[in-house]
């Protein structure tokens, strides 16, 4: 048994307490094995020693390492595969369910011991709650555009213009809320493309949403106050508010957007993304939004809008902001490259109010440190020169026969009425509707374990739901590509 995870298995199975010895030994060695793959010590896509190998070297029967191999296979740990062995499955069933748990799982050095029993409550209740995918790209990951496609050259032509020999000040930290050039070439392109209000000294450069929803939470709530997130919603969001201690109610949406209470106490902030509502896709309608207007206006609250991936809807005309419907509206808009170019590009952009514009410049130099001017600078130059705008009217027709694709799959496949009905024909991803009783955090563990990308629509509300369905990505995958994944989902559906 000439292999690593062999010789691990040997010396941990020789030094199992006493106590253990009262366990059958296909269990003991289930635990061996379950300890050892969970602390990291035999890791991913790792292969086992061969079950008769195994046995002889343990002095047990085949019978019980086989009994082991198989239940750790059913539970998602092992993979076999003929003529090949048996493997270490490469996502283990804790990183689907609760991610954090293969963060903390390394309990090897005393000196380590007890540390995650000393986090703050907000810290605990972060990593408790967390959601985050390790894995971030292959079907159907939603959210996620084909990176594969970004006209990386260009960009990388426009940068060295300055990379050779960039001014001092570039290279420093920076306190103006984003490159001078950046933020005037989104201002022209937001008011023509979104129909946002604004010049250049109301837009604020962020490194990603997360960190523009952290600081508008910041600035413009107290711990205990409350905040306004769409249910079902987007969890990342919750998280940020948790974590700086707002009250979250979850309010309901419908076809026509957020349902605003009838009652009950107005809250600091309301978070929504109106022109394509995450998760379900719908948009808000006009009455809605006037509404929703009104009422910020009249309690003295903020509201954030979210304009996540605006720019791809597939029919009719583009939905115009929310932040642009009204004079003077009490709106911070927020926008992303994430979805339009690539998310490891980590820029996001607000547009604050004109009495918002200063402070938070001041809080946001103080709270991150800005930098990364010369990304700034090229990609204003990558606006500026049109290669932004056609990018996304290319990228527009490819997702376009994306989506198109996937829905005659799932027509195909499960029959129709599957997506779901408040979708509008625009984004990155669809929802496919399950029956109430189909446990979707399941069929995505099995799915995950196979190699294909989902999310539970159930993960997504924040209180109790009957809802259950799938996000599906479709940006990332081509049509010719796209049939294997969803017959291993279909096999997983099945199955669950």
């Amino acid at each position: 048994m000439q292999s690593v995870a062999g010789e691990l298995l040997l010396q941990r199975w020789a030094g199992e307490p006493d106590a253990r010895v009262r366990q059958p030994a296909n269990r003991r060695l289930y635990e061996c094995l379950r300890r050892a793959i969970f602390d990291g010590s035999i890791p991913a896509a790792a292969k086992l020693p061969a079950s008769r190998d195994l046995a002889a070297g343990l002095g047990v029967s085949r019978n019980t390492v086989k009994h082991a191999y198989e239940q750790l296979a059913a539970e998602g740990y092992l993979r076999t595969l003929v003529g090949s062995g048996t493997f270490v499955a490469e996502v283990l069933p804790e990183q689907v369910l609760w991610p954090q748990a293969a963060d903390h799982a390394d309990s090897r050095g005393s000196h380590t011991a007890g540390v995650a029993d000393r986090l703050s409550a907000r810290g605990g209740s972060v990593v408790a709650g967390a959601q985050a995918s390790r894995v971030q790209w292959g079907a159907f990951i939603p959210g996620v555009p084909d990176v594969t496609e970004f006209p990386q050259h260009k960009l990388e032509r426009i940068a060295a213009r300055w990379r050779r020999n960039p001014p001092a000040q570039w290279l420093s930290y920076a306190s103006g809320g984003g490159h001078p050039d950046l933020r005037r070439a989104l201002a022209r392109y937001l008011r023509q493309a979104r129909s946002v209000v604004c010049d250049a000294d109301q837009i604020l450069i962020t490194e990603g949403v997360h960190q523009a929803v952290d600081l508008a939470s910041r600035m413009l709530a107290d711990h205990g106050q409350r905040a306004w997130l769409e249910e079902p919603g987007y969890w990342g969001v919750r998280g940020v508010l948790a974590m700086n201690g707002l009250r979250v109610d979850a309010v309901p949406v419908d076809e026509e957007g957020l349902r605003l209470p009838e009652t009950g106490d107005p809250p600091q902030l309301i978070f929504v993304t109106p022109s394509h509502q995450y998760p379900l896709g719908s948009v808000m309608s006009l009455a809605r939004r006037l509404r929703l207007l009104e009422y910020a206006r009249q309690h003295g609250c903020w509201i954030v809008e979210d304009d996540y991936d605006s720019e791809f809807r597939f029919s009719g005309h583009a939905i115009p902001s929310l932040q642009g419907l009204t004079g003077d509206a009490p709106v911070i808009y927020i926008g992303t490259f994430s979805k339009t170019l690539y998310p490891g590009l980590r820029v996001a952009y607000m547009v604050l109010p004109p009495g918002l514009a200063a402070p938070f410049r001041t809080a946001h130099a103080e709270l991150y440190r800005e930098g990364h001017l010369l990304t700034q600078a090229a990609l204003a130059a990558f606006i500026e020169e049109g290669h932004y705008a056609a990018h996304i009217r290319r990228m527009r027709l490819i997702y376009a026969e994306r989506r198109s694709a996937l829905l005659a799959l799932i027509e195909r496949r499960l029959g129709p009425g599957r997506v779901h009905p408040h979708d509008s024909n625009a984004g990155l991803h669809l929802v496919l509707t399950l029956p109430n009783d189909v446990d979707d955090v399941l069929v995505a563990k099995l799915a995950r374990e196979r190699g294909v990308l989902v999310r539970p629509l159930s993960r997504y509300y924040a209180g109790q739901s009957d809802a259950r369905g799938l996000l599906l990505g479709f940006a990332a995958v081509p049509p010719h590509e796209m049939t294997a994944p969803f017959d291993t989902l279909v096999a997983c559906l099945s199955r669950a």
